[in-house]
Protein backbone atom coordinates (compact mmCIF):
# COMPACT_ATOMS: atom_id res chain seq x y z
CA UNK A 1 0.00 0.00 0.00
CA UNK A 2 1.33 3.34 -0.53
CA UNK A 3 1.75 5.91 1.77
CA UNK A 4 -0.44 8.60 1.39
CA UNK A 5 0.85 12.27 0.85
CA UNK A 6 1.04 14.77 4.09
CA UNK A 7 -1.93 16.21 5.72
CA UNK A 8 -2.33 19.90 4.49
CA UNK A 9 -3.39 22.10 7.14
CA UNK A 10 -3.25 25.50 5.63
CA UNK A 11 -6.67 26.10 4.17
CA UNK A 12 -7.84 23.40 5.91
CA UNK A 13 -11.10 22.72 8.63
CA UNK A 14 -10.54 21.26 11.78
CA UNK A 15 -13.13 20.19 14.28
CA UNK A 16 -11.16 20.08 17.40
CA UNK A 17 -13.24 18.91 20.87
CA UNK A 18 -11.99 19.80 24.37
CA UNK A 19 -10.61 22.90 23.00
CA UNK A 20 -11.23 25.28 25.89
CA UNK A 21 -7.96 24.55 27.96
CA UNK A 22 -4.59 22.37 28.28
CA UNK A 23 -3.79 20.31 25.40
CA UNK A 24 -7.19 21.33 22.68
CA UNK A 25 -6.09 25.35 23.41
CA UNK A 26 -2.81 24.55 22.68
CA UNK A 27 -3.60 22.24 18.99
CA UNK A 28 -6.16 24.80 18.17
CA UNK A 29 -3.57 27.89 18.29
CA UNK A 30 -1.34 25.69 16.01
CA UNK A 31 -3.50 24.74 13.68
CA UNK A 32 -4.76 28.31 13.62
CA UNK A 33 -1.21 29.43 13.24
CA UNK A 34 -0.27 27.26 10.39
CA UNK A 35 -3.30 28.16 8.44
CA UNK A 36 -6.25 26.58 9.06
CA UNK A 37 -9.83 27.02 9.90
CA UNK A 38 -11.01 25.45 13.23
CA UNK A 39 -14.55 24.59 14.61
CA UNK A 40 -13.67 24.37 18.22
CA UNK A 41 -15.96 22.45 21.09
CA UNK A 42 -16.27 22.52 24.75
CA UNK A 43 -18.19 23.05 27.26
CA UNK A 44 -16.60 25.74 28.98
CA UNK A 45 -18.18 28.16 27.70
CA UNK A 46 -16.07 31.24 28.44
CA UNK A 47 -12.88 29.64 28.29
CA UNK A 48 -14.03 28.90 24.54
CA UNK A 49 -14.65 32.33 23.57
CA UNK A 50 -11.75 33.39 25.10
CA UNK A 51 -9.28 31.41 23.10
CA UNK A 52 -11.46 31.95 20.25
CA UNK A 53 -11.16 35.35 20.10
CA UNK A 54 -7.25 35.30 20.50
CA UNK A 55 -6.96 33.19 17.75
CA UNK A 56 -9.13 35.24 15.23
CA UNK A 57 -7.15 38.27 16.00
CA UNK A 58 -3.72 35.97 15.45
CA UNK A 59 -5.12 35.21 12.09
CA UNK A 60 -8.16 37.36 10.94
CA UNK A 61 -8.08 35.61 7.99
CA UNK A 62 -9.33 32.46 9.06
CA UNK A 63 -12.77 31.56 10.02
CA UNK A 64 -12.95 30.48 13.53
CA UNK A 65 -16.11 29.16 15.22
CA UNK A 66 -16.81 28.33 19.13
CA UNK A 67 -19.35 25.49 19.74
CA UNK A 68 -20.50 25.12 23.54
CA UNK A 69 -21.06 21.44 24.27
CA UNK A 70 -21.73 18.87 26.48
CA UNK A 71 -20.56 15.45 24.53
CA UNK A 72 -21.90 13.79 27.48
CA UNK A 73 -25.10 13.99 25.57
CA UNK A 74 -25.87 11.84 23.50
CA UNK A 75 -27.10 13.65 20.91
CA UNK A 76 -24.33 16.15 21.38
CA UNK A 77 -21.71 14.83 18.95
CA UNK A 78 -24.10 14.78 16.23
CA UNK A 79 -25.24 18.12 16.99
CA UNK A 80 -21.85 19.36 17.05
CA UNK A 81 -20.65 18.30 13.94
CA UNK A 82 -23.79 19.39 11.97
CA UNK A 83 -22.92 22.92 13.45
CA UNK A 84 -19.43 22.83 12.16
CA UNK A 85 -20.54 21.72 8.73
CA UNK A 86 -22.80 24.70 8.80
CA UNK A 87 -20.68 27.34 9.59
CA UNK A 88 -17.55 26.12 7.28
CA UNK A 89 -19.40 24.22 4.79
CA UNK A 90 -16.62 21.06 4.95
CA UNK A 91 -14.56 19.39 7.51
CA UNK A 92 -10.79 18.23 6.81
CA UNK A 93 -9.56 16.97 9.76
CA UNK A 94 -11.44 15.77 13.06
CA UNK A 95 -9.20 15.73 16.14
CA UNK A 96 -11.10 14.04 19.30
CA UNK A 97 -9.31 15.41 22.23
CA UNK A 98 -12.17 16.30 24.68
CA UNK A 99 -11.36 13.62 28.12
CA UNK A 100 -11.89 13.85 31.71
CA UNK A 101 -10.45 11.89 35.00
CA UNK A 102 -12.36 9.70 37.45
CA UNK A 103 -10.30 9.48 40.62
CA UNK A 104 -10.44 6.07 42.50
CA UNK A 105 -10.16 2.38 42.27
CA UNK A 106 -13.17 0.37 40.78
CA UNK A 107 -14.84 -0.61 43.34
CA UNK A 108 -14.35 3.26 45.03
CA UNK A 109 -16.44 4.48 41.67
CA UNK A 110 -20.24 4.40 41.14
CA UNK A 111 -21.87 3.02 37.61
CA UNK A 112 -23.41 6.14 37.26
CA UNK A 113 -19.47 7.96 37.21
CA UNK A 114 -18.08 5.20 34.96
CA UNK A 115 -21.04 5.75 32.52
CA UNK A 116 -20.46 9.50 32.92
CA UNK A 117 -16.57 9.32 31.74
CA UNK A 118 -17.27 6.75 29.05
CA UNK A 119 -19.56 8.79 27.10
CA UNK A 120 -16.74 11.52 26.93
CA UNK A 121 -13.81 9.42 26.41
CA UNK A 122 -15.19 6.66 24.36
CA UNK A 123 -18.39 7.51 23.16
CA UNK A 124 -17.83 10.70 21.90
CA UNK A 125 -14.86 9.73 19.67
CA UNK A 126 -16.82 7.32 18.30
CA UNK A 127 -19.90 9.38 18.27
CA UNK A 128 -18.50 12.22 17.23
CA UNK A 129 -16.26 10.33 13.95
CA UNK A 130 -19.45 8.49 13.09
CA UNK A 131 -21.48 11.97 12.52
CA UNK A 132 -17.96 13.02 10.89
CA UNK A 133 -17.28 10.35 8.23
CA UNK A 134 -19.81 10.85 5.72
CA UNK A 135 -18.53 14.37 4.97
CA UNK A 136 -15.06 13.67 5.09
CA UNK A 137 -13.61 13.28 1.53
CA UNK A 138 -9.96 11.69 0.47
CA UNK A 139 -7.10 13.40 1.65
CA UNK A 140 -8.95 13.77 4.91
CA UNK A 141 -7.20 12.78 8.37
CA UNK A 142 -9.20 11.67 11.85
CA UNK A 143 -6.64 12.22 15.08
CA UNK A 144 -7.61 10.53 18.16
CA UNK A 145 -6.49 11.19 21.61
CA UNK A 146 -5.81 8.05 23.76
CA UNK A 147 -3.25 8.05 26.55
CA UNK A 148 -0.14 6.64 28.10
CA UNK A 149 -2.39 4.55 30.12
CA UNK A 150 -3.87 3.00 27.12
CA UNK A 151 -0.81 1.53 26.92
CA UNK A 152 -0.54 0.77 30.49
CA UNK A 153 -2.95 0.18 32.98
CA UNK A 154 -1.92 1.57 36.45
CA UNK A 155 -3.96 1.11 39.92
CA UNK A 156 -6.64 3.41 40.25
CA UNK A 157 -7.17 4.04 36.64
CA UNK A 158 -9.08 1.56 35.23
CA UNK A 159 -11.97 2.93 34.33
CA UNK A 160 -9.97 5.83 32.36
CA UNK A 161 -7.78 3.13 30.96
CA UNK A 162 -10.55 1.13 29.56
CA UNK A 163 -11.83 3.91 28.03
CA UNK A 164 -8.47 5.10 26.82
CA UNK A 165 -7.51 1.39 25.77
CA UNK A 166 -10.75 1.54 24.16
CA UNK A 167 -9.96 4.72 22.18
CA UNK A 168 -6.68 2.96 21.31
CA UNK A 169 -8.45 -0.26 19.53
CA UNK A 170 -11.05 1.70 17.88
CA UNK A 171 -8.43 3.99 15.96
CA UNK A 172 -5.83 0.98 15.05
CA UNK A 173 -9.11 -0.78 12.94
CA UNK A 174 -10.32 2.56 11.44
CA UNK A 175 -7.49 3.43 10.08
CA UNK A 176 -7.00 -0.05 8.16
CA UNK A 177 -10.88 0.52 7.11
CA UNK A 178 -10.38 4.22 5.92
CA UNK A 179 -7.13 3.81 4.23
CA UNK A 180 -8.98 2.72 0.61
CA UNK A 181 -11.09 6.10 1.15
CA UNK A 182 -7.88 8.66 1.82
CA UNK A 183 -8.33 8.90 4.82
CA UNK A 184 -5.72 9.14 7.14
CA UNK A 185 -5.91 8.02 11.16
CA UNK A 186 -3.64 9.55 13.69
CA UNK A 187 -3.42 7.37 17.71
CA UNK A 188 -1.88 10.26 20.25
CA UNK A 189 -0.87 8.86 23.55
CA UNK A 190 0.53 11.69 26.18
CA UNK A 191 2.13 11.78 29.11
CA UNK A 192 2.66 13.45 31.88
CA UNK A 193 1.40 17.04 30.33
CA UNK A 194 0.67 19.68 32.51
CA UNK A 195 -3.03 19.92 31.93
CA UNK A 196 -5.81 20.65 34.88
CA UNK A 197 -7.67 17.00 33.76
CA UNK A 198 -6.65 15.44 37.53
CA UNK A 199 -7.84 18.52 39.81
CA UNK A 200 -10.93 18.73 37.42
CA UNK A 201 -11.56 14.75 37.81
CA UNK A 202 -14.37 13.28 39.73
CA UNK A 203 -13.80 11.75 42.35
CA UNK A 204 -15.47 8.04 43.34
CA UNK A 205 -17.66 8.03 46.45
CA UNK A 206 -15.22 5.98 48.31
CA UNK A 207 -11.79 8.00 47.62
CA UNK A 208 -11.21 9.64 50.93
CA UNK A 209 -9.69 13.13 51.48
CA UNK A 210 -6.37 11.63 52.39
CA UNK A 211 -5.95 9.69 49.13
CA UNK A 212 -7.35 12.52 46.97
CA UNK A 213 -4.76 14.66 48.69
CA UNK A 214 -1.92 11.89 47.52
CA UNK A 215 -3.13 11.73 44.37
CA UNK A 216 -3.36 15.15 43.37
CA UNK A 217 0.47 15.59 44.69
CA UNK A 218 1.55 12.89 42.47
CA UNK A 219 0.09 13.82 39.62
CA UNK A 220 1.27 17.58 40.19
CA UNK A 221 5.04 15.80 40.07
CA UNK A 222 4.02 13.65 36.92
CA UNK A 223 2.07 16.09 34.83
CA UNK A 224 5.01 18.39 33.58
CA UNK A 225 5.25 18.74 29.98
CA UNK A 226 4.08 21.79 28.52
CA UNK A 227 0.72 21.63 26.65
CA UNK A 228 2.46 23.57 23.40
CA UNK A 229 5.32 20.28 23.57
CA UNK A 230 2.48 18.33 22.96
CA UNK A 231 0.66 20.10 20.17
CA UNK A 232 3.28 20.77 17.94
CA UNK A 233 3.71 16.77 18.22
CA UNK A 234 0.44 16.17 17.86
CA UNK A 235 0.23 18.34 14.65
CA UNK A 236 3.41 17.06 13.34
CA UNK A 237 1.85 13.76 13.47
CA UNK A 238 -0.68 14.66 12.03
CA UNK A 239 0.36 15.91 8.99
CA UNK A 240 2.61 13.08 8.70
CA UNK A 241 -0.19 10.54 9.05
CA UNK A 242 1.45 9.04 11.67
CA UNK A 243 -0.28 5.71 12.82
CA UNK A 244 1.18 6.33 16.26
CA UNK A 245 2.16 9.31 18.26
CA UNK A 246 4.11 9.03 21.87
CA UNK A 247 4.60 12.14 23.53
CA UNK A 248 6.94 12.11 27.08
CA UNK A 249 9.63 10.10 28.05
CA UNK A 250 7.48 7.83 30.38
CA UNK A 251 5.20 6.98 27.32
CA UNK A 252 7.72 5.56 25.12
CA UNK A 253 8.92 3.54 28.72
CA UNK A 254 6.10 2.87 29.61
CA UNK A 255 5.32 1.34 25.62
CA UNK A 256 8.56 -0.87 26.16
CA UNK A 257 6.96 -2.07 29.32
CA UNK A 258 3.58 -3.13 27.97
CA UNK A 259 5.72 -5.06 25.23
CA UNK A 260 8.37 -6.79 27.99
CA UNK A 261 5.65 -7.42 30.32
CA UNK A 262 2.52 -7.37 28.88
CA UNK A 263 0.60 -9.15 32.14
CA UNK A 264 2.96 -7.69 34.94
CA UNK A 265 3.29 -4.16 33.75
CA UNK A 266 0.82 -2.86 36.37
CA UNK A 267 2.71 -3.48 39.01
CA UNK A 268 5.90 -2.57 38.07
CA UNK A 269 4.55 1.00 36.61
CA UNK A 270 3.12 1.61 40.28
CA UNK A 271 6.04 1.37 42.23
CA UNK A 272 8.26 3.21 39.20
CA UNK A 273 5.39 6.10 39.40
CA UNK A 274 5.40 5.94 43.37
CA UNK A 275 9.13 6.72 43.72
CA UNK A 276 9.26 9.55 41.55
CA UNK A 277 6.37 11.10 42.98
CA UNK A 278 8.32 10.46 45.96
CA UNK A 279 5.53 8.68 47.84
Amino acid sequence: MSRQPDYRIDGGVALVTGAAGGIGAAIAERLVREGSNVALVDRDAAGLEDLAGRLRVRRPDREVTAIVADLAEPQTPADVVSQALAQHGRLTLVINNAGVALAGRFEQVSIADVDWLLAINLRGVLAVTAAALPSLGSGAQITNISSLFGIVAPVGNSVYSASKFGVRGFSMALRTELAPRGIGVTTVYPGGIKTAIARHARRGVGVSEAEWEVGLRAYDRFLVIEPSVAARKIIDGTSRRRARVLIGPETYAGDLLARLAPTGHSSVFEYVARKRAGL
